[in-house]
């Protein structure tokens, strides 16, 4: 019998990857509707909070796999979505050719954050058990720029600030706000990462499951800081503001006016017995847009209330610069005896830019014409919020500074026992008011301090180390307030660690995306070699 030498075998070819193909076109547009719509709707006014992770999750699938410019213009929408209903307030004060230019730069980091999940998409699809964290990191990054840059950052519309009256606000307490938006990132990238798998296992399933209620769910369980010293009795008064009739100088006065009116029926309620006298009055920004240190009427009338009321009053007025065009935004400490105290005075750190200062002036001038003129140069202070009244330690920050981490965190490292939002909703609707009072709730748990908002108009209100709001006015109204407040001198995690976790988060962010470089050009071999191999030719020809 011959035998028959053995056939060689053509070896058997490597089996290449699937191609990483993305959601259609139409529907990552959906998604990223979708996304900036949940998001929306998870912030103030509204306040679903349940709705933020949702829209991560929708952001993040609708960017997964796509090309990086697709990645960006999803973003971009999603961001669209978001900012243009958000920040529709602003067109109340500036018209909306910088309603459209706030909002658009805005979206623009959103869509940066469409680009770098796109290009960070390899690492996700190799290992899903990423997805969560690196949403979550991405997201924290993201909004540590956006916060920061152009002119110091503009922090509205953080994921944290949807949190007010959910259980990841506690977390404020051990991270501050990027710890909470890290959440809810994260919460997010659960969700599509359990939506994501074509064949879901039980196991895997199971554990998205368990991450994602103990993320949304677990810091209920976690204690915050209670304060422990003594109680003093603060008032605020709401005196609101005049809206027709009336030229730009009688309604600076009337503003003055009607706060003066409303301490000093309030003085009369104390001297009746109907009241108990607060140890501190608290106004709002602008309740003196006539500056008190130069014009003797305005004094007058600011040192007759705290006569009357018997007790400092921390007043917000408008004071002249040393220039023509120049103003301070401040918070004086009156005294009933001794008068508007130098020494406890807050000059805002933070002016608003475009609106309290113009940078860039020509330019802004070539695109809005002569009402960039209009606006003043806003002159920033140099020294933290921190004002001693005698009884009590106020850290006080002013308006859009509630929106800053550093900001609040300076005055309460500062000494500040309670934090005080001195602020002017007038310009604008109840919508940014709302808004405004959700950074506060975050701010008292963040730092473990009582603290209190008081506007013009409203929402004027209190708020305790627990995030919880009490005793808010109504908008576009009067109203004076008494609560007692306990100060605190105790130092949370967040308030000792600072930015830091934050700034370790963004390296992290660095290193997710310089890691993703070498698997998107494996993937990028892997497509060049599939469309090369004789099978792909053959079928071509085919």
């Amino acid at each position: 019998m011959t035998l028959q030498p053995p056939v060689p075998q053509a070896p058997v070819p490597p089996v290449a990857e699937p191609p990483a193909v993305p959601l259609r076109l139409w529907m990552s547009v959906v998604l990223a509707v979708l996304a900036g719509a949940s998001i929306l709707l998870a912030l103030p006014p509204y306040g679903l909070w349940p709705l933020a992770p949702a829209g991560v999750a929708l952001l993040a699938a609708a960017t997964h796999r796509r090309r990086l410019r697709g990645g960006f213009g999803v973003g971009l929408l999603a961001g669209a979505v978001l900012f243009l209903p958000l920040l529709w307030w602003t067109t109340f004060a500036g018209g909306w050719l910088p309603w459209v230019i706030l909002c658009t730069s805005q979206a623009g980091f959103v869509g940066l954050l469409g680009l770098a999940s796109a290009w960070t998409s390899p690492l996700t699809d190799r290992w899903r058990g990423l997805w969560p964290v690196l949403t979550a990191i991405l997201w924290t990054a993201m909004e540590a720029l956006r916060d920061r840059a152009p002119f110091g950052g503009f922090p509205w519309g953080r994921l944290a600030f949807s949190q007010g009256d959910a259980p990841a606000l506690r977390l404020a307490a051990y991270g501050g706000a990027p710890l909470v938006t890290f959440a809810v990132a994260a919460a997010g990238g659960v969700l599509v990462a359990l939506l994501w798998r074509r064949r879901p296992a039980v196991t895997p399933v199971l554990a998205y499951l368990i991450a994602g209620v103990v993320v949304v769910g677990g810091p209920a369980l976690l204690p915050v800081a209670e304060p422990g010293g003594a109680t003093k009795l603060v008032a605020v008064v709401q005196g609101n503001v005049p809206r027709l009739g009336l030229d730009f100088n009688a309604q600076r006065r009337a503003v003055l006016d009607n706060h003066v009116r409303a301490t000093l029926e309030l003085a009369n309620e104390v001297a009746e017995g109907k009241q108990r006298r607060p140890e501190l009055v608290v106004w709002p920004e602008n309740s003196s847009d006539i500056d008190p240190l130069r014009n003797q009427d305005a004094a007058q009338q600011i040192a007759g209330a705290a006569r009357a009321i018997g007790v400092p009053i921390l007043v917000g007025a408008v004071l002249r610069g040393d220039k023509p065009n120049e103003v301070k935004n401040a918070g004086i400490l009156w005294d009933p005896v001794t008068g508007p105290d130098n020494a406890q005075t807050y000059i805002k750190r933070h002016p608003v830019p475009f609106a309290e200062y113009m940078p860039l002036r020509p330019i802004a001038r070539f695109v809005a014409g002569d009402k960039v003129d209009l606006v003043r140069d806003m002159v920033a202070g140099d020294h933290a919020g921190v004002i001693d009244s005698g009884s009590v330690t106020v850290g006080d920050v002013i308006c859009f500074e509630v929106a800053y981490d550093g900001i609040v965190r300076d005055v309460v490292t500062g000494g500040g026992q309670i934090l005080a939002v001195q602020t002017n909703n007038a310009t604008f609707n109840e919508a940014e008011a709302r808004q405004q009072l959700a950074m506060v709730q975050l701010r008292a748990v963040e730092h473990g301090r009582p603290a209190l908002m008081v506007s013009t108009v409203g929402v004027s209100a209190f708020v305790d180390t627990e995030g919880h709001v009490r005793a808010d006015t109504g908008f576009n109204v009067p109203a004076v307030v008494l609560r007692d407040m306990r100060l605190s001198a105790t130092t949370t995690l967040a308030t000792r660690s600072g930015h830091w976790p934050e700034m370790a988060v963004c390296a992290l962010a660095v290193i997710a995306l310089a890691g993703a470089l070498p698997l998107r050009r494996r993937r990028r071999r892997v497509a060049v070699a599939s469309a090369t191999s004789p099978e792909s030719t053959n079928a071509e020809e085919r």
